[in-house]
């Protein structure tokens, strides 16, 4: 069970940037789909986060929780702040056809709901939706 006291501390080491500590809350291999992603090793994991946010300040603020021994579920806002531009090209190079370029300087909120499947206490599957404006 991914407990809210483990997913603040997932959480903790993401906004740290830390994704050997990320990566360690994942089964091996982890499986992200999202946004046209699909993430399958723990070297992915690592390598699409390290560029993401080598562009932008991510950060995630919970405002629904809730876990089984099989599942947790978020609600959260996430905050996208451009530290660096990342265009249209870039993304597309990288593969990253359903992300939205942003400008150093420019801020984007999202609400998503992010579904963890958990296996043996650890992450095994990702998968989130955009909330309708």
């Amino acid at each position: 069970m991914l407990t809210r006291e483990g997913y603040d501390r997932y959480v903790a080491a993401f906004n740290a940037k830390d994704y050997d500590a990320v990566a360690d809350f994942y089964v091996d291999p982890p499986l992200m789909t999202f946004f046209g992603v699909e993430i399958r090793s723990r070297q992915a994991l690592k390598d699409f986060y390290a560029f993401l946010h080598d562009h932008v300040k991510e950060s995630v603020t919970v405002l629904n929780f809730a876990c089984s021994d099989t599942l947790t579920a978020i609600d959260a806002v996430i905050r996208v702040e451009g530290v660096k531009d990342l265009t249209r090209e870039a993304l597309d190079a990288r593969g990253l056809h359903e992300f939205f370029p942003i400008a150093a300087g420019q801020m984007q909120e999202m609400r998503q709901f992010i579904f963890y499947t958990i296996k043996d206490g650890l992450i095994e599957r990702v998968e989130c939706a955009l909330a309708q404006a």
